[in-house]
């Protein structure tokens, strides 16, 4: 029988697909809120979002200026931040600010999507992933965990004890489970579909936008790296929170539920940090009681023995009851390597 298995994944995880983090995904914020002036007429940047915060203002100078003076102060201080997020919450409640931010957050995300290992174009002929591009990655070692001795009528059953909580605004898992079951297993757009729909996938920040086979009718769907208008930004960039927002209460009850009845925790590319983890925790008192005992497996990629120990401690934290944790300091794929055997579900 498939162990309940929780993976908490996070911006690391999607590194691997070649999406920014840290300073790179800073340095492409600052770049796309960029918009420079002299002598009170443009000069310099991105023009386009300009004039969709002057249409967003019904073209009131005033508050055009003060979007303009939020989008210069996130700019100006990327190379403080920790990360766009943690600038964000800096300044909870300053609205304009945290719009701005989630403008460059979107606008960045779905360009690197579309540079990303996963990206495929469709209208040039392409039909699927180039999965041997992959093979530095761990999305074919979890692939080959999820499916191992498994036929596509199997698959419904042992994905249903699956929960995958993505900290990411990117779609990379989704897009990348969808491609490969239908490759692999020979299915159609539908029937991959309906397979994955057993996944339970928790955004607690929400995502740039819908994929087209996941959900058709919302008014953002977006395909994995699309093309986004300009003008599109702040309806996409209103879908997103960040931690200081909080995740909606439905989601949050669907992740203590699973959290709850997890044998197994898996953390890929995550960061630990303490807003997040309080997230994932039951209240600020209580720890969850776990009827069985959880095998916890971590990756701290070129993080140091004292804040490895650190991490453990936020972890057990987290519940009542036996918990073995392995934290290692490696990447993702590695991970897999290692512990091909201890992740698996054969």
């Amino acid at each position: 029988m498939a162990r309940n298995t929780v993976y908490i994944i996070g911006a690391g995880a999607s590194f691997e697909a070649d999406l920014p983090v840290g300073n790179s995904l800073k340095d492409e914020i600052a770049r796309i809120l960029k918009m420079e002036f002299e002598h009170g007429s443009f000069k310099d940047g991105n023009y386009e979002l300009y004039q969709t915060l002057r249409r967003h203002t019904n073209n009131n100078n005033a508050e055009v200026n003060e979007y303009l003076q939020a989008c210069r102060h996130i700019r100006n201080n990327m190379p403080l931040a920790i990360s766009i997020d943690n600038f964000i919450d800096s300044e909870r409640g300053n609205e304009k600010l945290a719009l701005c931010g989630k403008i460059g957050i979107v606008d960045s995300i779905l360009k690197a999507e579309k540079r990303s290992k996963l990206y495929f174009d469709q209208y040039r002929g392409s039909r699927t992933i180039n999965f041997s591009a992959l093979e530095s990655t761990w999305y074919l070692p979890f692939f080959r965990t999820l499916t191992e001795n498994c036929r596509a009528e199997d698959l419904a059953k042992r994905f249903s004890s699956i929960t995958l909580v993505i900290f990411n605004y990117d779609r990379c898992i989704e897009h990348f489970l969808y491609n490969a079951l239908m490759t692999y297993y020979r299915l159609s757009e539908a029937e991959a579909a309906e397979i994955i729909a057993n996944l339970t996938f928790i955004h607690p920040y929400s995502t740039v936008g819908s994929l087209q086979w996941q959900d058709r009718a919302s008014s953002t769907v977006m395909e994995y790296g699309g093309e986004i208008q300009t003008h599109q930004l702040i309806e996409y960039a209103q879908r997103i929170r960040t931690f200081t927002e909080g995740a909606p209460s439905d989601s949050m009850g669907i992740l203590k539920s699973n959290m709850k009845y997890a044998e197994r925790i898996v953390f890929l590319g995550f960061a630990f940090h303490r807003l997040n983890m309080e997230l994932l925790s039951l209240t600020d008192v209580d720890r969850y009681e776990n009827p069985a005992a959880i095998d916890c497996y971590a990756t701290a990629f070129e993080t140091s023995k004292s804040d490895q120990e650190s991490i453990s401690s936020s972890i057990s934290h987290l519940f009542e009851g036996e918990l073995k944790i392995n934290i290692e300091n490696m990447t993702c794929s590695k991970l897999f390597s290692d512990y091909s055997r201890s992740l698996g579900y054969a």
